[in-house]
This record gives structure tokens, C-alpha cells and sequence, in this order.
């Protein structure tokens, strides 16, 4: 990094997090406004996960594995929401170095809940981040993010992982994988926030970071049985476009939501959004249209969701211009990579997890790394702003930046998730037997049927 870069990063860190705002020139003040509107957002987030996520999964299985596709997105929200209470919030936002958090506010212990909280010290305790917000909100959002990462892996290995195998899987894989990349990218002592990352909410922490967790487990795990062979559309795709519908409307939370306050950011970041989806929906159905001679509603939903994932890095940090950009190339991208590549490669990723969130979120990373206007963060600095900019804007050193944080969140999470799948598998087993599977993961893991 040169050395004006910094120097600008020393002045004004809180650029370095896209998903924070900035530093506050005076002691902060708990704002109302602020407060309500992340308290929206953050149920919009868990409204993603449920239903969202269970009905979008639950629409692309067979019929004989519904419920339990909802049923691990349900609990699983359960299951993560008190992993991240007892240690994960601690972990990812507890004072600490550049990999890890600290144990200060396990079970919560001294949060901030009367008034607004600060955020650090990073950087050898130089810097501090300030919100307007009480911390129980902020904790309870960052609760919604590690809730739908988790949820967002188990689209990979669909129909065949036994649930207990799930629930011991993805407790460690939270509080170990998760929480450690959330603290390096997101919080002022994190190495990827003093590399000057732009990450505004969760193109690395979330998209990438499930999507190689996933495509890990799908390698892992195996083929389903009949892959290549049996009929293996989706039960319902109504499902799958009305949970679909429900992950956009909740996106806005995620995205403008990330801004932590009312303000002119969020309604950029909401814009941005709303543009890369509709690009993204479009640029995937053409594609397909062209390929394969028909327009279907999976790759219109398919298309609007890749759209989201790229964008999220970047909605932060970009014009409306940049988003259209963004959203077409990952429409394009995903499309091939749930095609064409998982073809080429063999493995079977059952909902393409990886396909469009893991190569989404690549996408949008990189290309935050091209757009990014520093001066989109409320600054007068101009050299600070240049330092959080993008190719585009005078800042080649940026796209390295992202390419690199984007490296370290796949080998991180690949080599993570794969020993802790091992582990699971060495206790319980991960996959159940194929007569098992053949009949169903309703029936087998849960004694129940969908009618």
C-alpha cells in the first residue's frame, strides 16, 4: 500500500468497512431515527432465512425432501441465533487481533442497550468507529447475517445430509469459519479492514465465504443418488419464485441496512440494489433464452438473486451505472458457472449454492475493486476518498485489495469446512444411506410428509 494510502487509512478507518458508518468527529448521540429504521432492516434480513430461504430451497427439491429443507433453514436461524449470543458476536466483534475477536461479551455480557455504542479499537488502538444506534441492535442485525450465511450452505448438499450431521456441522463451522472472517473484514483490529477492503455487507462474510463452504460440502458429501440420471426438477417452483420475491424485498434491508443509519447511503445502497437485480433477472434469461431455445422462471429467480450477491460488496460504494454493470456480468457469470462449469467439473451442487452465491459474491468483490467512488462515504478528504476508490477512479491498487481479501476467504473457509466436515463424519457420518435417500429426508430424519 503506499504510503498516502496509508496514511488516509489511519485517518479515516471507518471507510475501510463498508458496513459501519463513519468516525464521529464528537461523542456520539443515540439517534431515533437511525434506530427504527435498523430495527426494520433487521427483521427484513431474518425475513430473507424465514421464509425466504426455506421456501426458495423448498421449491427447487423433490417433493419427498421439502420439509426437511425448510426445516433445516428453521432451525437452523434457532440454532445460530444462540451460538452468535454465547460466542459468535463475541468472536466476530469483541476487541481483539487481526483474525480474531475476544470472549469480552460472550452471552452478551456488557453490551451497549441505553444508548449509542462504539466500536474498536483497531489498528493499535488508534481508531474507533462510532454508531448512533444501541448495540443490542447492531449485535441482533449481525445476528440476521450469520443466521443466513448458515442457512445458505446446506442448498449445496440438498437431499442427502443427515440433520444431526447438520447441527453439528454448523456450530463450530459459525463460531470458527464465520465469526473469524466477519472480525477480519468488519471490525477495525480485522487484517482484511487494515488492507482497506471495501465489503459493505457481506460479498466475502456472507456469499463467498457460504458459497466454497458449500461447494466443499457438495465434493465432500458426494453425488445424490440418481444424479445425472433420475428426474430431479424442482417440486415447485411457485415456492421457489415467491421465496425468491421475499430474498429481494429483504435485500434491501441487508444492503441498506448496512449503511447502520437513515441516511443518503442507504438510499443509494437500496437503489444499486434494486438496478443489479433487475440487471442480473434479465442478463441470466437472455442467456438462457439463447442457450437452451426457452426463458424459465428458475433462471429469471436464479438471475434476480446472483444480481443481489454481486451487488452486495459494492451497494455501498457505487452509482446506479456501476450496479448495471455489476448486475449483468454476474447474470452471465452465475448462469455459466451453474451450467456450463458445474457440468465440466462433476460435482453436484445441488441448489447452486456455490453457482451463484460463491461465484456472485467473486464477481461483486472484484468489481467493487473497479467502481468504487470513495467520495459516495460522507468525507471532504479527497485523498482519503481516493484511497477508497476504485480502478475507475485513479485507485489500480484497489482491485488488488479485493482480489486478495476475496483469496483469503476462500482459502479460509475451503480448508476450514472441509476439516470440519471430516470431523462431523468421523462422529456421526454426514450422508444418509441410499435407502434412506430414495425415500426421502422427510420421512427418514423427520418421520414426517409434505400432503
Amino acid at each position: 500500500m503506499k504510503p498516502w494510502m496509508r496514511g488516509a487509512l489511519l485517518a479515516a478507518p471507518a471507510l475501510a468497512l463498508g458496513a459501519l458508518p463513519a468516525l464521529a468527529a464528537d461523542e456520539p448521540k443515540l439517534d431515533a431515527g437511525n434506530t427504527a429504521w435498523m430495527i426494520v432492516a433487521t427483521c427484513l434480513v431474518l425475513m430473507m432465512t424465514i421464509p425466504g430461504v426455506a421456501l426458495f430451497y423448498a421449491g427447487m427439491v423433490r417433493k419427498k425432501t421439502v420439509l426437511a429443507t425448510m426445516m433445516q433453514s428453521f432451525f437452523v436461524a434457532a440454532l445460530i441465533a444462540v451460538t452468535w449470543m454465547v460466542a459468535g458476536y463475541s468472536i466476530a466483534f469483541g476487541n481483539g487481533g487481526l483474525y480474531f475477536g475476544d470472549f469480552s461479551k460472550i452471552m452478551f455480557s456488557g453490551i451497549e442497550w441505553n444508548g449509542p455504542f462504539i466500536l474498536g479499537k483497531g489498528l493499535g488502538g488508534e481508531s474507533e468507529v462510532a454508531t448512533t444506534i444501541p448495540e443490542t441492535v447492531f449485535a441482533m442485525f449481525q445476528m440476521t447475517f450469520a443466521i443466513i450465511t448458515a442457512a445458505l450452505i446446506f442448498g449445496a448438499v440438498a437431499d442427502r445430509m443427515k440433520f444431526s450431521a447438520v447441527c453439528l456441522f454448523i456450530v463450530p463451522w459459525s463460531l470458527l469459519i464465520y465469526s473469524p472472517i466477519a472480525h477480519a473484514v468488519w471490525h477495525p483490529s480485522g487484517l482484511i479492514w487494515a488492507w482497506g477492503a471495501l465489503d459493505f455487507a457481506g460479498g466475502t462474510v456472507v456469499h463467498i465465504n457460504a458459497g466454497v463452504a458449500g461447494l466443499v460440502a457438495a465434493i465432500v458429501l458426494g453425488k445424490r443418488v440418481g444424479y445425472g440420471h433420475d428426474n430431479m426438477s424442482p417440486h415447485n417452483l411457485a415456492f421457489a419464485m415467491i421465496g425468491a420475491s421475499l430474498l429481494w424485498v429483504g435485500w434491501f434491508g441487508f444492503n441498506a441496512g448496512s449503511s447502520l443509519a437513515a441516511d443518503g447511503r442507504a438510499g443509494m445502497a437500496m437503489l444499486v440494489t434494486m438496478v443489479a437485480a433487475a440487471m442480473g433477472t434479465l442478463t441470466w434469461v437472455f442467456a438462457e433464452w439463447a442457450t437452451k431455445g426457452k426463458p424459465s422462471a428458475l433462471g429469471a429467480i436464479s438471475g434476480a438473486i446472483a444480481g443481489l450477491v454481486a451487488i452486495t460488496p459494492a451497494s455501498g460504494w457505487v452509482f446506479p451505472g456501476a450496479a448495471l454493470v455489476i448486475g449483468g456480468a454476474s447474470g452471465v457469470i452465475c448462469f455459466w458457472a451453474a451450467t456450463a462449469l458445474k457440468k465440466a467439473l462433476g460435482y453436484d451442487d445441488s441448489l447452486d449454492a456455490f453457482g451463484v452465491h460463491g461465484v456472485g459474491g467473486i464477481v461483486g468483490a472484484i468489481l467493487t475493486g473497479v467502481f468504487a467512488y470513495g467520495m459516495l462515504y460522507k468525507t471532504d478528504d479527497a485523498e482519503a476518498a481516493l484511497a477508497y476508490s476504485g480502478l475507475l477512479y485513479g485507485n489500480p491498487d484497489m482491485l488488488w485489495i479485493q482480489v486478495k481479501s476475496v483469496l483469503v476467504t476462500i482459502a479460509y473457509s475451503a480448508v476450514g469446512t472441509f476439516i470440519l466436515l471430516k470431523i462431523v463424519d468421523a462422529m456421526v457420518g454426514l450422508r444418509v444411506s441410499e435407502e434412506e435417500e430414495r425415500e426421502g429426508l422427510d420421512v427418514t430424519q423427520h418421520g414426517e410428509r409434505l400432503g
